[in-house]
């Protein structure tokens, strides 16, 4: 226990968080060489393959709809300290890096929102991607604007 000044409370020391483990649901596929940093300016598409035990889950994505997919940086490098910040290659100087959309972070968690092109099964056909070839999907969400658009909306204010 760490004791605060001039007879405060008695500051507790809280435990180290648990480590959390992931494991894909599926990989990106795309035959693009020449990928934009970031999904809002990307025309690129492609396919998310996802492993058939997850195949069930992907019956109400359509076509026309927006998802959300998390996706794990598997070609960055491991993150240090000294990449607290970062100088995008957009900028002149550098920025905390949880202001920027670097793919070098302490947990390689990126995020896309796609247009839902196809739905085929195990397969998405989509457009908008920024992640290369083989990437692993960690999860896949509805893109909600507003409480209008979520699934689970009753209609209630």
């Amino acid at each position: 226990m760490t004791v605060g000044s001039r007879g405060a409370k008695p500051l507790e020391t809280k435990p180290e968080p648990e480590p959390i483990c992931f494991s894909p649901i599926g990989v990106v596929r795309t035959n693009a060489r020449d990928l934009p940093r970031h999904w809002s300016l990307s025309d690129v598409e492609g396919t998310l393959d996802i492993l058939p035990q997850f195949a069930e889950g992907l019956s109400d994505v359509l076509p026309g709809q927006r998802i959300v997919v998390l996706f794990h940086f598997h070609r960055s490098p491991p993150f240090s300290p000294d990449m607290l910040h970062q100088t995008p290659p957009h900028r002149d100087g550098p920025l905390g890096v949880f202001s920027i959309c670097s793919p070098k972070r302490p947990n390689a968690i990126g995020l896309s929102v796609l247009d839902v092109l196809e739905n085929k099964g195990s397969r998405i056909r989509v457009r908008g991607l920024d992640m290369i070839d083989g990437t692993p999907i960690l999860d896949i969400k509805p893109h909600i604007e507003n409480r209008h658009h979520c699934p689970s909306y009753n209609g209630e204010p």
